[in-house]
């Protein structure tokens, strides 16, 4: 496949956040990069210019520690000044993160009840909202985002937190299939769902049966989705995850100014072993997804995947090649100091892509 053109996206104009639990849309967005048939692009930050959250995302600027205990008081036990004189939470503490999502997903996103099962994964909302925000620009490709609950999403391996679909929800109104391979996973979600009138009839959770399949098994024949988003599994083994987590954990004290100590392979973010790692890791998992697209071209407008490692691209826009798709586009995204990507692919033209979508938000 041809080297990826290089191509800048505009950059989106900023916007307030809109009343609590109902983020509003901005009235100008950035005008995405739409890619000639047959090619590729990467969206990036300018030269110089320093990637940060997307313009829409309600985290923009940090966490409103008073704001958030306020509204969920639970909170208010793990909150303290750092050396700096700002409020935080220890990090390094699962419950203390875990209450922190709660109070983010009460306060901004209008949630009455989240919780997970103890060593489930427990993702930074910040970073999860990110990508949500950057696939709204990707189906609308330049046009005003909006608000549609005509759009239908399908989040493979939602674990135990859900928290893709929920904020897909709260935020764009859109309707989601979750899927997962651990039915204990699919069993919280639904307390989730069945404790948040707001969700209730707009997740739709499917079991994959098959350790090896990503799509087979989870799309059915009378399914049409407009995207699919993933958060492919990282690591190879057990191992490989276990070894991260301490690292991550080190990695922590040592930024707290603390002597690393001897810690457990609880890592502050959770993370149970579907959710963690899978056989031969996140390159496999993106192969395996990337192969068994082709089968569902007609019923997924957009294919998209988080991809951690950017060693991992190479091989991807092969096999994407090699499917003869019509659109690849690579969205960075950056959060601190951690970098990761959104890998889309679409099996049809601009124009056809077009067409679906304004069939579907039309009226909205």
């Amino acid at each position: 496949m041809p080297k990826p053109a290089i191509k800048t996206a505009a950059k989106p104009a900023m916007s307030s956040a809109g009343k609590r639990g109902k983020p509003s849309t901005p009235k100008s967005l950035a005008k995405s990069q739409t890619t000639k048939p047959k090619t590729a692009s990467k969206l990036k930050a300018k030269h110089g210019e320093q990637k940060r959250l997307h313009p829409r995302n309600l985290h923009l600027n940090g966490y409103d520690f008073p704001a958030l205990m306020a509204s969920y008081p639970k909170l208010k036990a793990f909150v303290r000044p750092t050396p700096y004189g700002a409020l935080s939470i220890d990090f390094a503490d699962p419950l203390a993160v875990k209450t922190l999502n709660a109070a983010l997903l009460n306060h901004h996103y209008g949630l009455a009840f989240w919780d997970i099962p103890k060593g489930a994964l427990c993702p930074p909302i910040p970073g999860r909202v990110d990508y949500l925000h950057y696939l709204a620009d990707l189906l609308f490709e330049g046009g005003k985002v909006k608000r549609a609950a005509a759009i239908h999403a399908l989040d493979i391996g939602t674990g135990a937190n859900g928290v893709y679909a929920i904020l897909g929800h709260q935020v764009y109104d859109w309707q989601f299939v979750a899927s997962d391979i651990n039915p204990q996973s699919l069993a919280n979600v639904q307390r989730i769902i069945d404790n948040n009138p707001s969700l209730q009839g707009h997740l739709s959770l499917r079991q994959q049966q098959d350790e090896k399949a990503v799509f087979k098994g989870i799309i059915q024949a009378s399914d049409r989705f407009e995207l699919t988003l993933c958060n492919p599994p990282f690591h190879g083994s057990l191992k490989e995850a276990s070894e991260g987590s301490l690292r991550k954990v080190r990695n922590l004290q040592l930024n707290r100014g603390e002597q690393p100590k001897a810690a457990s392979a609880t890592l502050n973010f959770g993370g149970q072993a579907a959710e963690l790692w899978c056989q031969g890791g996140e390159r496999q998992f993106l192969a395996t997804m990337i192969r068994e697209s082709q089968a569902f071209a007609e019923q997924c407008l957009w294919f998209t995947s988080l991809v951690s490692k950017q060693e991992n691209l190479k091989p991807c826009y092969q096999a994407l090649a090699k499917l003869g798709v019509d659109t690849v586009k690579t969205i960075e995204m950056q959060q601190g100091n951690k970098i990761t990507r959104v890998l889309a692919w679409s099996f049809h033209s601009q124009a056809k892509r077009l067409q679906w979508r304004n069939q579907i938000v039309s009226g909205t």
